[in-house]
């Protein structure tokens, strides 16, 4: 079956006429002749999307009919298999719609998203609402056959019953109409809140007309700055653009303090400026119509509903995994703010610390405590560097796989690079792409997905990208990064080695076709090899001189990995409590002002600290209205326990090796959704997950 909406979006120099009719020569009217079935980027415009979806949903929705009403009995084949080959040519439309959407958009595929999104919710309610389609499907899950399939066949019955299930397909004719009303409401709703968010992104951006004012930013980031305004025709001004978190990476160099605000303001009231690009009514009206699906599926609420399928299994597990964190995130929070504070009074600056202050004074605590400075590091990690002798030799390491870069891939924008991936004996993977560079048609953040999932059954090998924001160098200038970065390359190719790892018959049960609460394991898991001594060594070089990173440098990055832990755990905690809260909301709650239900939200989970902003706003929260993680971000922290507790089991077993890394694929990473995830992880590690280590990671007391 079809999967619904991702991120990602094309083309510069398309035109913006679009039809309903697909022509003999749509690029995706026929399976891509390309290798492993790329897309061909430079034959893709804007208006062959729209009649790929029409006719898309179209030929899908015959293929869901015939089996629907196949008058033969059911059986697995005529039924979950022949589901699993439908949807094609919409699956191929879709992957890259969503690519470009996220990664490289322009107005006209934006105004097109929001008119398609409600259709594709229809068109995905037309399926899971099929009352004979499902009766076939409970008939197969009822009947002893089951207990004669091979087990990921087995799994493929549980999945698409419970899919079903979970999806209304038990509801009243009634309640189904409802549900369906609610589904296009919602998906159009969420469209029009990732426009606006990239909209009030690019808007929010400030301009700085003296460089005094930019005391502290290095050459390289004062250039791009430079360079950002001269191509939004600013020319002789500075453009500091904003990021998708509330914080921003500029705020740890920035000396002048009404510069830091202004740019801390600007992130923080990006989408609440009462203009075209506000998102809170959206937002409030969004969780009003989850509440209302959950109540029509017979749910408190819309969190207890949606983790039914997860790991975590209830809000209240959730909570009580909050509940050993929250204390102590806090209280380290307020002692690293104790120590912050002795900075700014000893320098008799005159105020007390607030959220725009952090990261500036943590910087001088760093370097005070450590005598670590971000500026020292950063010579040592350029990006391309650190991709191939760092994020790749990891991989090579473990797991026995090489790389080679394709020059003749067609590719969506120039600054995107294209890998083909190899087995230790020769045998091709898949394809690769990273696109790393912040754009203002990009969609904030990083993240992974696939153009081509791995299939058995359809032949098909993966095709997979990662993208991210990081700043661009000015021309000429070489990419340097921080460790923040660096680490979040290695997180975007855990996800990565998830999907090209993939080993599965069946495309709704491959790679990262995994609940929200387990999906980050592999990449949060792949974080640990960034600082591995030996990946360290390969790949912290000093751009210009090549020489390995000092010992004694290594050994303050190593001594001050626990250093800050306290607020960058409560401003995660704090934005998966906001998630969670939202969702917990009841359809006789009435409609809620987004602004005091944040502040009351957090007040309540005990996570109101002034200076230890959520990492993202309700209003910016893209995760939860945009893309999917609805009552799902406190899957990065629960699947944090998962990773360090594995990582432990490294540890234990002599660290990196090909040996540990090809258990790991064996156990975790090639089994996708073929398994449930608590026996996954259990015959893995030897016991159920233990907090500890994640605890003792962050520098945490261990209870």
């Amino acid at each position: 079956m079809m999967a619904i909406f991702s991120a990602c979006n094309n083309s510069e120099k398309q035109s913006d006429a679009v039809t309903d009719t697909l022509s003999s020569s749509n690029p995706f009217l026929k399976e891509s002749k390309l290798p492993y079935q790329v897309p061909d980027f430079t034959k893709i415009k804007n208006d062959d999307f729209k009649p790929a979806f029409v006719e898309g949903m179209k030929i899908h929705l015959q293929e869901i009919e015939k089996i629907a009403e196949n008058p033969e009995a059911p059986t697995f084949e005529n039924t979950l298999v022949a589901m699993e080959r439908s949807g094609e040519l919409l699956n191929r439309v879709n992957n890259v719609f969503n690519l470009l959407t996220g990664a490289n958009t322009n107005d006209t595929l934006q105004k097109l998203q929001e008119d398609i999104a409600p259709k594709l919710a229809a068109h995905q309610d037309a399926i899971s609402l099929n009352a004979n389609l499902f009766k076939r499907i409970e008939s197969i899950y009822n009947s002893g056959a089951i207990l004669k399939l091979d087990a990921e066949s087995a799994r493929l019955v549980e999945y698409q019953y419970q899919t079903f299930v979970l999806a209304g397909a038990k509801l009243s004719e009634e309640n189904k109409s409802s549900l369906k009303k609610f589904n296009e409401q919602e998906a159009s709703l969420s469209a029009k809140f990732s426009n606006k968010l990239l909209a009030a992104a690019k808007a929010g951006a400030i301009v700085v007309s003296d460089k005094a004012k930019l005391a502290g930013l290095s050459d390289g980031e004062l250039g791009a700055a430079a360079q950002g305004a001269k191509e939004n025709k600013m020319e002789g001004k500075w453009l500091l653009h904003l990021q998708n978190t509330t914080t921003q990476p500029a705020l740890q160099s920035l000396s002048d303090r009404s510069t830091r605000k202004q740019l801390f303001d600007a992130s923080w009231n990006r989408t609440e400026k009462s203009d075209t690009n506000d998102t809170r009514k959206i937002i409030v009206e969004i969780a009003r119509i989850r509440s209302q699906k959950a109540k029509l599926m017979g749910f408190r609420d819309y969190a207890t509903w949606k983790l039914q399928d997860q790991m975590a299994k209830t809000p209240e597990a959730v909570e009580a995994f909050f509940a050993k964190l929250v204390p102590s995130a806090t209280a380290k929070a307020e002692q690293e703010a104790a120590d912050i504070q002795t900075v700014i009074d000893r320098e008799k600056a005159g105020f007390k610390v607030e959220a725009y202050d952090w990261d500036y004074y943590a910087e001088k605590v760093r370097k005070e405590k450590y005598d670590l400075d971000e500026s020292q590091v950063k010579p040592y990690f350029e990006l391309n560097n650190v991709l191939e002798n760092g994020v790749f030799y990891a991989a090579t390491q473990l797991y026995g796989i090489t790389f080679k870069p394709r020059t003749d891939i067609p590719v969506y924008h120039k600054d995107v690079k294209v890998y083909e991936l190899f087995e230790k004996d020769g045998t091709s993977i898949g394809i690769f792409y990273c696109d790393y560079f912040k754009r203002d048609n990009k969609n904030g953040g990083a993240w992974m997905s696939n153009i081509v999932g791995q299939s058995k059954l359809l032949g098909t090998k993966p095709v997979i990208y990662n993208v991210c924001n990081f700043t661009k160098p000015a021309e000429g200038q070489p990419a340097l990064i921080s460790f923040d970065d660096v680490t979040t390359m290695f997180h975007e190719f855990g996800h990565a080695l998830h999907g090209f790892f993939a080993n599965q018959q069946y495309p709704a049960l491959s790679g990262t076709n995994v609940a929200r609460d387990f999906v980050e394991f592999p990449s949060q898991f792949n974080e640990h090899w960034s600082v591995d001594p030996i990946v360290f060594k390969n790949y912290a070089k000093h751009y210009k001189t090549g020489e390995l990173m000092p010992q004694a440098l290594v050994d303050k990055i190593k001594k001050a990995a626990t250093f800050n832990q306290g607020y960058a755990l409560t401003e995660v905690l704090a934005a998966a409590a906001l998630d969670m809260q939202w969702h917990k909301l009841t359809s006789s709650d009435p409609l809620q002002d987004a602004d005091a239900f944040e502040t009351a939200a957090l007040e309540k989970t005990k996570l109101s600290l002034s200076y230890v902003p959520p990492r993202y706003r309700s209003s910016y929260f893209l995760h939860i209205w945009g893309n999917g993680y609805a009552a799902g971000y406190y899957a990065y922290l629960w699947t944090e326990m998962l990773d360090n507790d594995a990582f432990s089991w490294f540890e234990e077993h002599g660290g990196l090796s090909s040996a540990n890394g090809q258990r790991f694929r064996d156990m975790i990473l090639s089994k996708g959704n073929t398994e449930d995830y608590g026996k996954m992880f259990k015959a893995f590690r030897g016991h159920d997950p233990s907090i500890a280590p994640m605890q003792r990671n962050r520098g945490l007391p261990v209870k």
